[in-house]
């Protein structure tokens, strides 16, 4: 038996069908719930440095460039190691090293304090920023097969996204299918900002793998810095750049649904991680009152826009953007219309919440059941595959 259907069988979950379950269901979760199985959907293993990680693993090529050229340090700016958002106090590794850079740390983090039962790996570094797309897709390659190796060997509650080339989308394709065949990687890791909307038809290629093995595309915050992070240019300060990442995920989230991708791969999934999440119902909103009066252009799209987002797309629920009292929590969940959508997340090392609990406060119960286990087992296909 999977580790995962282990965990939920020996695990009470719920008992549903009374009215007292019913209305259990119903009740607000202050904090420190603990479902039957918590599947952290988003933790951040550091790439150590190119020279010190990913040299054994690169070709022979990129290895030699690595050396000649110095190459090393290939962090993004949307998260740089020293910037305190990208790693809490507690969770830096004494030695100065990177936030999640040390597996042992993050074993101890997302598993023991935290309450995972499981967790993805999605790696955040800037193989995916890199120009020249040959460079790119080796250390994407190097990435996928570094943590495959000395992270999801070492630790059979891990999983992975697949780190793909974005800008070339013939090699995240070969990418994809390369490690298809390892059903511990289950999905595929792109940045919110890149070169073009990622609706636009070059990209499909990569959506048609994806569907094909029952990869999710995993969005994740974060740029390549083909373009200012604002809609009308560059901020001053990173508090703007951050705020502004949730209009790319408002982009991006249009761009999929008008461009076709849903009627042409309707089995995809999106996940939007770190995107937040009290945005989306005006945004819902704003989508269908515009498509009643602007769908001419776009026949193909026949259901609103918040009907598809609804079936598509998931969101992480760190960073939980919403303001904390249990009114303002409630009307938003039921606003977006969906408890499908929500998947735990930690979001482990970066720092988006103080304590041990990573499970935002006015919650329903039913709703933390559903995030924690259900929406990540439907979300994921393969997590319920034997690696």
């Amino acid at each position: 038996m999977d580790p995962l259907a282990r965990s939920r069988h020996r695990r009470h979950s719920p008992v549903r069908g009374s009215d007292a379950a019913n209305n259990d269901d119903k009740k607000i979760n202050p904090g420190n719930a603990m479902a039957a199985t918590r599947i952290d959907c988003d933790i951040h293993p550091a790439v150590g440095g190119t020279r010190t990680t990913l040299l054994p693993y690169l070709s022979d090529h990129w290895k030699e460039q690595v050396v000649s050229r110095a190459i090393d340090g290939l962090d993004l700016n949307s998260y740089p190691p020293s910037m305190p958002l990208s790693g809490r106090a507690d969770w830096r590794p004494a030695d100065g090293s990177k936030p999640g850079s040390d597996l042992a740390m993050v074993q101890r983090g997302a598993f023991d304090q935290l309450g995972a039962s499981h967790a993805i790996c999605n790696v955040v570094y800037g193989a995916q920023a890199v120009f020249d797309s040959y460079m790119a897709a080796d250390f994407c390659k190097a990435i996928n097969d570094w943590i495959a190796a000395e992270w999801l060997a070492r630790d059979k509650r891990l999983r992975a996204s697949i780190v793909v080339p974005i800008q070339a989308p013939d090699l995240a394709v070969e990418e994809i299918e390369r490690r298809a065949g390892d059903n511990r990687f289950v999905s595929v890791l792109v940045p919110s900002q890149g070169e073009t909307l990622l609706g636009r038809r070059h990209y499909w290629p990569i959506y048609q793998a994806a569907e094909k093995y029952k990869l999710p595309i995993a969005i994740h915050a974060g740029s390549a810095y083909r373009g200012a992070p604002s809609s009308i240019g560059w901020p001053s300060y990173r508090y703007e750049y951050y705020l502004a990442e949730a209009q790319a995920f408002q982009a991006q989230t249009l761009s999929l649904i008008y461009e076709g991708v849903f009627g042409k791969y309707p089995g995809l999934t999106v996940v939007l991680m770190e995107s937040g999440v009290s945005w989306l119902p005006a945004f819902m909103w704003r989508a269908n009152k515009t498509w009643r009066g602007v769908r001419v252009e776009v026949p193909w799209v026949e259901r609103e826009p918040a009907a598809i987002i609804r079936d598509h797309f998931r969101v992480t629920m760190q960073p939980f953007d919403a303001p904390l009292d249990p009114t303002s929590v409630a009307d938003i969940i039921d606003q977006i219309g969906s408890d499908k959508m929500f998947l735990f997340a930690s979001d482990y090392p970066h720092w988006q919440f103080d304590g041990d609990d990573p499970i935002p406060p006015h919650l329903p119960r039913s709703l933390v059941q559903r995030m924690c286990a259900d929406n990540p087992l439907e979300t994921f296909p393969r997590l319920k595959l034997n690696s």
